[in-house]
């Protein structure tokens, strides 16, 4: 393959997943946009939002990564089977790293504006919060990275090519969906609303 070829068949590749993070983005940030009284009523959420969007990206990418190169070297099937131990041991790895991480954001963010004197949400509502977001948006997720990695590679596509933009879209929509529903539940378990 010339490298003319080479280019032609990664942007035919890449194009539509690019243009679908791109209104994936917009469409995260219309929902973030609506999200004023729940932070105004979670001081310090805004702090956390780039972090938890951010940890969604890295740990779900890193999977979708995994997957991809587990299939190019053959040690998975692009398929899910009870038997493959792989799989369920990369998706366990990702939705507990992810679950890690969003903890670990939520207390720092805590931290660091205490530490400022910043007006802060209280470490529980925060630690709440980031739990029921990395659930709810690693279950997605992690759904969604093995189904578009295990269709792509079926289709003859490269899942490396695929899998960074379909994490991005899909974790900035159900990112941000998802913390407003962790949002609403942990102030309505608190009784604040």
């Amino acid at each position: 393959m010339s490298v003319r070829e080479v280019a032609v068949e990664a942007y035919r590749e890449a194009l539509p997943a690019l243009g679908a993070s791109l209104l994936g983005g917009l469409l995260a940030g219309v929902v973030l946009g609506g999200m004023r009284a729940e932070l105004r009523a979670v001081p310090g959420l805004l702090v956390l939002v780039p972090a938890l969007l951010a940890t969604r990206g890295n740990v779900y990418g890193s999977l979708g990564a995994r997957i991809a190169t587990a299939l190019h070297q053959g040690f998975i099937e692009p398929r899910v089977t009870e038997a493959d131990r792989r799989l369920y041991a990369a998706v366990a790895a990702a939705l507990g790293n992810g679950i890690l991480a969003s903890l670990f954001a939520a207390t720092m963010a805590f931290l660091v504006l205490t530490l400022l004197g910043w007006d802060v949400a209280g470490l529980a509502t925060l630690l709440g919060i980031a739990f029921v977001a990395g659930l709810l948006s690693g279950i997605v997720l992690t759904a969604v990275v093995v189904t578009v990695v295990f269709a792509g590679y079926r289709r003859g596509y490269n899942p490396d090519t695929l899998v960074g933009p379909v994490v991005t879209t899909t974790g900035d929509v159900f990112g941000v969906l998802f913390l407003l529903v962790a949002v609403r539940t942990v102030l309505f378990v608190g009784g604040v609303v």
